[in-house]
């Protein structure tokens, strides 16, 4: 039971207690380091149809704002929009992208990942909070992506410094960048070294700059990841 100015009975909250219960719950409300996701389900012309932490699908044109959410452009099956000052890059299917302040960073700190076929551990996650699919690879040194997946995510790499990588195919140019974080499930890594090179990547490889971050253990199918610092 409850009564007006009490919380549970037999307990009672001051006044000042009731105010500082109401600045919180309108912090909560209006404060944007709380996560918003962000999903786009379809692309008509240049109008976008866009989910907002998982309420109703909306269609928004070029330059409309709502709950802080503002549609840039659309090109294909791809969406930009800006969310709390930021820019990400979307496109249809793919995970919602979560975007947040300091306080609304990921604070998980384990996670479990599955063997899809051929044994290998596939994940959607997230960079610089841009949707994106992993392939965890042990043998890579730094988290690895092409330079197409770099540009669909808007990461400005030709900006880092310029190297040359040896493959089976000989040398090829990439550079070597540093991500503002990488967010795999519930856990997030911020300022990750990574490479982005020239040539085709079906996936983004999540090598050892973030996977050091981890205490990795591994059972048949299941690949359990622990936050180490």
């Amino acid at each position: 039971m409850r009564d007006a100015g009490r919380g549970l009975v037999g307990s009672p909250i001051s006044t000042a207690g009731r105010f500082l219960l109401a600045v919180a719950l309108w912090a909560f409300a209006h404060n944007p380091a709380f996560a918003q996701n962000v999903a786009l389900t379809g692309v008509m012309g240049q109008r976008a149809l866009l989910v907002i932490d998982d309420a109703a699908p909306q269609v928004f044109a070029p330059g409309e704002n709502r709950q802080g959410v503002t549609l840039i452009s659309t090109d294909g099956d791809r969406a930009v929009v800006e969310v709390q000052g930021r820019r990400q890059s979307l496109r249809v299917g793919d995970v919602p992208v979560s975007v947040a302040g300091a306080a609304g960073s990921a604070i998980g700190s384990r996670v479990v990942l599955t063997a899809g076929a051929g044994g290998h551990f596939i994940s959607a996650g997230q960079i610089n909070g841009a949707s994106v699919r992993f392939l965890v690879d042990t043998g890579a040194t730094e988290v690895s992506m092409s330079a197409q997946e770099a540009d669909r995510i808007g990461l400005p790499y030709r900006s880092g410094t310029p190297v040359l990588m040896s493959t089976a195919n000989g040398a090829v140019p990439g550079y070597r960048v540093h991500l503002d974080s990488v967010r795999l499930g519930g856990v997030e890594v911020y300022n990750v070294q990574a490479i982005v090179a020239e040539g085709q990547m079906p996936f983004v490889l999540l090598g050892n700059t973030f996977l050091t971050h981890f205490q990795l253990k591994q059972e048949n199918d299941s690949l359990t990841l622990d936050r180490r610092f």
